[in-house]
């Protein structure tokens, strides 16, 4: 039987803390408008993003699933996510109607995560979907060619637009799957209701 100690300590935490610890050294890297910061600030969103795959993996594989890997595994993805888009907005990567859909790619993070934290207290919860794994995918990809910003336009001429247009693609999967876990998560509600 695991005990706590080594519950906190399972590699698949362990990947998490790291994608948690990572967030602030992204932040710092965008913070830059050198190029050099912008391609270490790839590196370590890379880094991060495989972290997000391998935890839940490895998690499963190594039967080392624990009530903190599934309360932090969420939280260190918004928090990735949500950091990234912030710094995009501020460092000027992401301006005008490209905007959209950060907010609301931030938005339905902010409703999910209200959601399932209602839903928790009363011991129902809605499965990710196959369609949230590829937007979550989807996001990730975008943000990683946005991170590199001017950089990448400089190295491969029409990398901001194409990572703006997978932006739009994320938010659009975004909405569709918010609106499947909203649902979802209704129906529960109604049901506990009539209970």
């Amino acid at each position: 039987m695991a005990t706590a100690q080594s519950t906190v300590y399972s590699v698949p935490n362990l990947l998490t803390y790291g994608r948690i610890a990572a967030i602030p050294a992204i932040v710092a890297c965008l913070y830059s408008s050198q190029h050099v910061w912008l391609w270490v600030a790839l590196v370590i969103f890379i880094a991060a993003a495989i972290t997000d795959y391998l935890d839940g993996y490895l998690a499963r594989a190594w039967s080392q699933q624990s009530s903190l890997g599934k309360m932090l595994d969420p939280i260190a993805d918004k928090l990735l996510v949500g950091a990234v888009l912030i710094m995009l907005a501020a460092n000027g990567t992401i301006t005008g109607l490209a905007l959209v859909p950060a907010i609301i790619i931030l938005s339905r993070e902010i409703l999910v995560s209200g959601l399932r934290e209602y839903l928790g207290q009363m011991n129902l919860s809605v499965p990710v979907s196959n369609l949230a794994k590829w937007k979550t995918a989807v996001q990730l990809v975008a943000l990683g060619v946005l991170v590199t910003g001017p950089a990448g336009d400089a190295l491969i001429p029409g990398t901001m637009l194409f990572g703006i247009g997978l932006l739009w693609l994320a938010a659009l999967l975004t909405v569709w799957t918010g609106y499947d876990y909203v649902r979802a998560g209704i129906g529960h509600l109604v049901a506990a209701d009539q209970a």
